[in-house]
């Protein structure tokens, strides 16, 4: 790759309630990162702009960081938007299990995996942190299918060996036969032909404390340790998951997870809705961050999760689709969820009662600036990568949307602000016409 320019109107946010806007250049070097930003009206900006390799947007559209979705379980992708009637634990053994064991055979898993990444892509999500299954002949193919297509990918393969709650066709057969698969994979990934620069990455994936015993945990806390890979579980995901867990273990699944050693820098902790103060403390300490998945929530996890106090608490915290327990890949939909949730957890729920009754928690409400930093800039910081702004120093991914596609009708006088809140409700599939990652360009499916 050359060193390239890109011109035009540049929206990005480096902390909560804070967003800039403006006409500007960026020069990428071959290595994908952002060496230069120069506002215009300056002459460096007049250089840049009249360079041969110089990409100017046209005026309607809007530059911003790649989006960075937290949870996605990639093998439930045939099923997004089914069954979402049902309580989790039964949703999983009469839906989700049986699909994930077809991921056996690694042909029906290639054909899956090619069009998830591909849809996710062209929903501008630069990074993903994956859920694949126990398979890994199957699991290599995701993270195959994301080095072909371009996506900075995050492929955990999954350990899960408690008989108890784990059918007996899907399952290890032991902690040891899961431990070496897992050790296994990340080295497999790691040396997959064009992973020289480490664009997908293998993370250990215990699926949640229910389906692995004690000493599957302990094992893959040792070889976190070990290695240095990423976590990713679920963590206090609905009643149900959070009372088993405190039931077998006498505590959270915050702090069964530190005791394990896989509550570590990075360490993502999908859902999270039952955590209290001593787990956010535990979180925060520990440089793990919580994915919100606000949809996926609203169907299994029987609350709303305190958004309000992980940010200000300063948890690190992006968001997640969770397909299929979210039924959508966009993460765009995800953010405007969690406005939404957020301003239903202030108010409270039950028309029947007067305001002072219906349960409401002052002070709860997200709004449309964090939820922008969550879905950018709060991801990659989640993830521990150098992305998620426009800025120098950090890597060149980026979503280029049309201002006037869908519902969306941007202006030239827009604010910062305004930009946002508009991008927020209105952005999706349909509005994004552009995306990089790592500096490459991305042929989208629609360029099909």
């Amino acid at each position: 790759m050359s060193e390239f320019v890109v011109c035009g109107r540049l929206l990005d946010t480096l902390a909560l309630r804070e967003a800039t806007a403006e006409v500007a250049a960026l020069r990428i070097d071959a290595e994908g990162v952002i060496v230069e930003r120069a506002p215009d009206g300056t002459d460096a900006f007049d250089a840049l702009r009249l360079r041969d390799d110089a990409i100017v947007l046209p005026p309607d559209h809007v530059l911003i960081a790649g989006l960075s979705d937290l949870h996605i379980h990639a093998p439930q992708w045939p099923q997004a938007g089914q069954a979402l009637d049902r309580p989790l634990e039964d949703w999983l053994g009469a839906y989700t299990f049986p699909l994930e064991a077809r991921y056996a055979d690694p042909a029906f898993a290639k054909a899956v995996y090619a069009d998830l990444v591909l849809s996710l892509l062209a929903c501008g999500t630069t990074s993903a942190l994956y859920f694949s299954t126990i398979h890994e002949e199957a699991s290599l193919e995701l993270a195959r299918a994301c080095l072909a297509h371009g996506q900075r990918g995050f492929v955990g393969l999954v350990a899960m060996d408690d008989p108890g709650l784990c059918p007996p066709d899907y399952r290890h057969a032991s902690a040891r036969e899961a431990l070496d698969a897992t050790r296994r994979f990340i080295a497999a990934v790691r040396a997959l032909p064009g992973n020289d620069r480490g664009l997908v990455q293998p993370v250990i994936t215990p699926r949640f404390i229910p389906a692995c015993s004690d000493a599957l945990l302990e094992g893959l806390g040792a070889l976190a340790r070990e290695t240095g890979v990423r976590v990713q579980t679920h963590a206090s995901e609905s009643d149900w998951a959070h009372q088993h867990v405190i039931e077998r273990l006498g505590c959270t699944d915050s702090e069964a997870l530190d005791r394990f050693g896989l509550l570590r820098p990075h360490t993502v902790l999908a859902h999270a809705n039952f955590i209290d103060r001593d787990d956010r403390d535990r979180i925060r300490a520990r440089d793990a961050a919580v994915a919100h998945c606000p949809i996926s929530n609203a169907y299994f996890a029987n609350s709303v999760l305190p958004l309000r106090e992980i940010l200000d608490e300063g948890v690190r915290c992006g968001l997640g689709t969770d397909i299929a327990g979210g039924y959508t890949p966009s993460i765009f939909e995800n953010a405007r969820q969690a406005v939404t949730s957020s301003r239903l957890r202030e108010s409270g729920v039950d028309a029947g009662k007067p305001p002072a009754l219906r349960g409401g928690v002052a002070g709860a409400r997200v709004d449309f600036l964090e939820a922008f930093y969550l879905a950018t800039r709060g991801g990659a910081e989640a993830l521990g990568v150098s992305a998620g702004a426009l800025r120098p120093g950090m890597m060149f991914d980026a979503v280029a949307i049309a201002g006037r596609r869908g519902h969306l009708r941007l202006q030239d006088d827009d604010t910062a602000a305004t930009l946002v809140q508009k991008i927020v409700c209105h952005a999706g599939r349909e509005t994004i016409v552009r995306v990089w990652v790592d500096g490459r360009a991305i042929k989208l499916k629609s360029d099909e």
